[in-house]
């Protein structure tokens, strides 16, 4: 029987880039350098209608519904998976917590219970994801593609294709508040990197993650439950997508089986750009804000400027391209 003290199968010890390292330092740095480079081009370009405080506000808005969900799509590309759900599951969770019966019940007890369905759909959708592909070995790609089109579908349903309008004022109120200066969703946003960046590096939740996602073999004969634990993944990833609807229904003041189109693409460009290996087993949170900042600056610097929405898609796709091409150089020099 082959020993447990075998190096060979020792759980892998996470790439010093997501401990803080010299690799982590300077990708963070490059993310850094790109940022400001887009600053300077938005301030170059557009002048006082970039740089002022009320456009600095409408980049935080936009980044936050996205970034909520890189945050949790961290966590699955980093323990080896993907999802292209999110944004089916984000439209389902905001098309049942819009329902008359959701929004009446929310009317007679607290709006809460709205804030509390989106999460609660959002995470079962994760769940059942986690569930097909754990126990079931179905491929991520195969089983969250169905999800996509599964929960895209049944939000269609409850709605019956037409958009739910928010009459709860209380709930508007409240996510449409701005203490201190800060949008709340800003807020939520801010406090999700913070959770995520503690839970990843500094518990036995994160330590496991980066086990998983670089050798799930290795992960299984060190007595950590695999597939259990890829279940907790994409859960935390649902439940991310249900913060998420709260907070774009908050923005928009809807629920609709159209919210959330294409977010996936966003989310997964942000985790990539970030410095998280698609391959799994390298993740940084970090790295992920910075690329969702990137992001969204690009595409408001592009806005401002009126160029088209085509023109905004190329350079992602460029920008992609590189970091990909970037991180196999990388892998390269470890290997």
């Amino acid at each position: 029987m082959t020993s447990l003290q075998d190096p060979s199968l020792s759980v892998p010890a996470p790439p010093k880039g997501d401990r803080g390292g010299s690799i982590g330092l300077a990708r963070n740095l490059g993310l850094v350098i790109a940022l400001v480079i887009l600053c300077i081009v938005g301030v170059a370009t557009a002048g006082d209608r970039f740089a002022s405080s009320d456009n600095v506000l409408t980049i935080l808005r936009l980044a936050a519904v996205v970034g909520v969900i890189s945050i949790g799509m961290t966590f699955v590309i980093t323990g080896g998976g993907i999802d292209l759900s999110v944004g089916a599951i984000l439209a389902l969770a905001s098309v049942w917590a819009t329902t008359t019966g959701t929004q009446a019940m929310a009317g007679d007890v607290h709006w809460i219970i709205m804030v509390f369905s989106a999460i609660l759909v959002g995470a079962a959708c994760g769940t059942i994801n986690g569930l097909l592909i754990a126990y079931g070995r179905i491929v991520p790609f195969i089983a969250t593609l169905a999800m996509l089109a599964s929960a895209r579908g049944l939000a269609e349903i409850i709605a019956d294709r037409k958009t739910q309008i928010i009459r709860d004022q209380g709930f508007l109120d409240f996510f449409g508040a701005e203490p201190i200066g800060i949008p709340v969703i800003v807020i939520i946003f801010a406090l999700v990197v913070a959770a995520g960046w503690f839970l990843l590096n500094r518990t036995t939740f994160g330590r496991r993650t980066f086990a998983v996602g670089g050798n799930p073999e290795a992960a299984r004969l060190a007595g950590i439950k695999v597939q259990r634990h890829t279940v907790y993944l994409y859960a935390l990833l649902g439940t991310t997508c249900g913060i998420a609807a709260v907070m774009l229904m908050s923005r928009t003041t809807t629920g609709s089986s159209t919210h959330g189109t294409l977010i996936e693409l966003d989310a997964i460009a942000a985790v990539v750009i970030g410095g998280t290996l698609l391959s799994g087993g390298r993740g940084t949170v970090v790295g992920t804000l910075f690329g969702v900042l990137i992001f969204t600056t690009l595409t408001n610097v592009f806005t401002l400027n009126n160029l088209s929405t085509s023109a905004q898609a190329v350079a992602k796709g460029v920008i992609i391209v590189i970091a990909v091409l970037l991180q196999q150089r990388i892998a390269n020099r470890k290997t």
